[in-house]
């Protein structure tokens, strides 16, 4: 041993599962510097010792190279007792720290592990197995301390994001009960409450319910912000006044400003359903931009009808050419009674048994129709769940439905 700035290397004879350790020694007595390497010597560890006389030589030296384990003494010429110890894991905080007392300072030693070191040693007591253990144990504690604050930090993260999730999903803004809504939103990603693909119900104070289905491309956090970002806008067009084709010029102005790549796009389907009083037929206005539209679910004197997709005038998705427009709304008129099914392509893309055959709208329809008795929230449940089950997992994409009955 030298001067405080002296690196000891010593690399004993290589055991086939030996660790290697790297070791700061921070110790201003030279003679009990040199009993720490005769030490370490007798034991199998493979390590790289730096010694330093001053704990601010040390820092400087953690600071270039963080060290697995530092071997402490609390009397130093620069700091001391527990002060020295929070300034050791202040500068380093990933390594593992190990104090050196003397005989009449195991309290001393009590208390510096109560601040944070992983254990302390009497030099005293000293030999080259109980070193060989400490340093062992001290390291490995200090990477399961490690982990286990990364795994809270991960699950406080999950919960914050969940619950900002939470408050990001739709909560349909109607009064009236002419029209009944149910949906069902499975994000693609596991865990999730979000994703690309968003639904919305608005009704305005003339009784007309306003509805939107879309999906943004693309899967993941940023295509889920998109997809929230555009709901919200749509919720506040709708209540601005805002219909039709210019109401979708106004949300692509919004997914272009907002879209992390050129290549996003999203497409959308917007319709307002206007119900009819005293039997008479329902009324809707439609548009969609690249998107399917609503199955039509009608009942008669002698049973259900074949479900079946209504007329829309299909149009380009916002975003592929912005600006372009070209989106035509068209008026449909329905039935007194009846269902619309609202649907993203993550359903109908799913698979229907192990071979490449996809379940398609026809698909679909056919599930419909061969559905047990239900209605509502259970109906759209029980497509939702067959359609899955058909795909058996393997078409991980986000699914959105929402049903409108009157």
């Amino acid at each position: 041993m030298t001067s405080d700035q002296t690196a000891l290397q010593r690399v004993p004879a290589p055991a086939p599962a030996a660790e290697a350790f790297r070791l700061l020694l921070v110790e201003d007595d030279s003679g009990d510097a040199l009993l720490v390497e005769e030490y370490l010597s007798d034991t199998t560890l493979r390590v790289r010792l730096h010694w330093s006389q001053t704990l601010a030589d040390a820092m400087d030296r953690m600071a270039q190279e963080p060290p697995d384990c530092v071997l402490l003494d609390l009397h130093l010429p620069d700091a001391s007792g527990i002060d020295a110890v929070r300034q050791t894991q202040a500068v380093c905080p990933s390594a593992a720290v190990i104090v050196l007392t003397g005989m009449a300072e195991s309290r001393a030693g009590v208390d510096a592990v109560a601040a944070g070191a992983q254990d302390y040693l009497v030099k005293s007591t000293v030999n080259g197995e109980l070193l060989d253990r400490a340093i062992r144990y001290a390291v490995h504690r200090k990477n399961a301390e490690q982990t286990a604050a990364r795994l809270r930090l991960n699950e406080q993260r999950a919960q914050e994001n969940q619950r900002l999730e939470r408050g990001l999903l739709p909560v349909p803004l109607r009064t009236g009960t002419a029209v009944a809504t149910a949906s069902c939103y499975l994000p693609g990603r596991e865990g999730a409450l979000l994703a690309g693909d968003f639904l919305d119900v608005v009704e305005t104070p003339d009784g007309t319910l306003h509805a939107v289905i879309g999906d943004v491309s693309g899967h993941g956090p940023d295509a889920a912000a998109i997809g929230v970002c555009l709901r919200i806008a749509w919720r506040t067009l709708i209540l601005g006044g805002h219909r039709d084709a210019g109401l979708l010029g106004l949300i692509e102005q919004l997914l272009v400003a907002e879209r992390t790549s050129s290549s996003l796009f999203a497409t959308v389907a917007t319709l307002s359903l206007t119900p009819g009083s005293d039997g008479a037929a329902a009324r809707m206005r439609i548009t969609l931009a690249g998107h399917e539209a609503p199955l039509l679910l009608e009942k008669a004197a002698a049973g259900p009808l074949p479900a079946r997709q209504v007329n829309g005038e299909p149009g380009i998705a916002l975003g592929l050419v912005p600006g372009a427009a070209g989106w035509r709304t068209v008026d449909v008129p329905l039935p007194a009674a009846g269902s619309l099914l609202l649907f993203t392509d993550g359903l109908t893309e799913g698979h229907v048994g192990p071979g490449s055959l996809r379940l398609g709208t026809e698909g679909l329809m056919s599930l419909v129709d061969a559905a047990p008795p239900l209605s509502g929230r259970p109906l759209v449940d029980h497509l939702a769940t067959t359609a899955q089950e058909m795909d058996a997992g393997r078409h991980q994409d986000d699914i959105a439905l929402l049903m409108l009955s009157w």
